[in-house]
């Protein structure tokens, strides 16, 4: 029996990085024709989507190549939209729709796109996405195969969603996976926060990546045993590098820069004493800036060869161990629905 049809496991971590997030899915579906599937896929921001749709698929027992339609069907410009009156003025408008709503552009689009194609699949709320996980160290209320990030600027802490819930009074299984994915990439200023309603008042909640852009240690067993398979993390960045350093002047320099920090690697000396790199794919974006919404095709096509080319160096740097058998997972309710419908009568 081969690999492909015994099957191979690997948890994902997906960065964010909001247009640059196409490469993300280049790199999953280098993976996924290496014959792997990914028990739990985890995300922040423009991670988080894409996270979204794999596991939706998976769920599905969807052939994961049709998100490539997916994604080249989305109209990137849409997330920058706005009333007319604002795009007649520009960046004077922008300004203002920060100052009255908190973010430029209202981030409705996503809505909009996600929602739709994740219910098309059959999935809806986090109940849809639910899993056992025999043999593993997750507790009950972390039995998802999906989980997103966002930052909680009221309480001041990085909300794991569905994990969290509960924290907020929330029942996780009755919650819209469309709305967590909303609030995990609400980049601060430039889309609206997510204002949510709990027992003693309301929250804000924005894009996760203020304080985890890549969440790389979230699917590590904390029993102390030893992982069944390995958890890989795609970044939209190359090889670490070290750039000429320069200081920062100014009180708007200064602001611009802290947030541009809390966005990007802030922690990346740490991930890399802790050999985070060797489970890492990383996508060169390049001259990309992330909320550059009107990005065209050839650049579009250019991050999901990116991603692409990135998979396939990751997979020919796997030692050969890499490959031994693993157990199999139980179906998913979803997945287990559609091979039933498959079966000829």
């Amino acid at each position: 029996m081969t690999d492909r049809e015994q099957g191979r496991h690997a948890d994902l971590v997906l960065e964010g990085g909001g247009v640059k997030g196409i490469g993300l899915l280049g790199a999953v579906l280098e993976l996924a024709e290496a014959g792997y599937s990914f028990p739990r896929v985890a995300g922040t921001s423009a991670g988080a989507i894409v996270a979204a749709l794999v596991a939706a698929y998976q769920r599905a027992g969807r052939d994961l190549h049709e998100l490539e339609d997916v994604l080249h069907r989305v109209d990137y410009r849409r997330f920058a939209s706005g009333p007319l009156l604002q795009r007649a003025t520009g960046r004077v408008g922008d300004a203002v729709a920060v100052l009255l709503r908190g973010g430029a552009h209202s981030g409705d689009y996503l809505t909009d796109f996600l929602g739709p194609e994740l219910e098309r699949v059959g999935v809806r709320t986090f109940a849809d996405l639910t899993i056992p996980d025999d043999g593993g160290s997750l507790e009950p209320h972390q039995r998802y195969s999906l989980v997103v990030h966002a930052s909680d600027l009221s309480r001041r802490v990085l909300v794991r969603l569905p994990w969290d819930y509960a924290q907020y009074g929330r029942v996780a299984d009755d919650e819209l996976v469309v709305d967590a994915v909303r609030a995990s990439m609400s980049i601060p200023f430039y889309f609206r926060p997510v204002q949510l309603t709990t027992a003693t008042g309301t929250v804000t909640w924005v894009d996760g990546g203020l304080l985890s852009n890549f969440p790389i240690t979230v699917f590590d067993r904390t029993d102390g045993a030893r992982p069944r398979w390995p958890t890989w993390g795609v970044k939209l960045s190359g090889e670490p590098s070290h750039a000429p350093d320069h200081p920062v002047h100014g009180v708007a320099g200064m602001a611009v820069t802290c947030l541009k920090t809390l966005t990007s690697d802030w922690n990346r000396y740490r991930l890399t004493a802790e050999g985070v790199n060797q489970r890492t794919i990383h996508v060169s974006t390049d001259g990309i800036v992330a909320t550059d919404f009107g990005i065209g095709e050839a650049t579009q096509r250019r991050l999901y060869d990116s991603g692409r080319e990135a998979g396939r160096r990751f997979l020919a740097a796997q030692p050969a161990t890499a490959a031994v058998e693993i157990p199999r997972l139980p179906r998913q309710r979803g997945a287990l629905r559609a091979a039933e419908r498959a079966k000829p009568a």
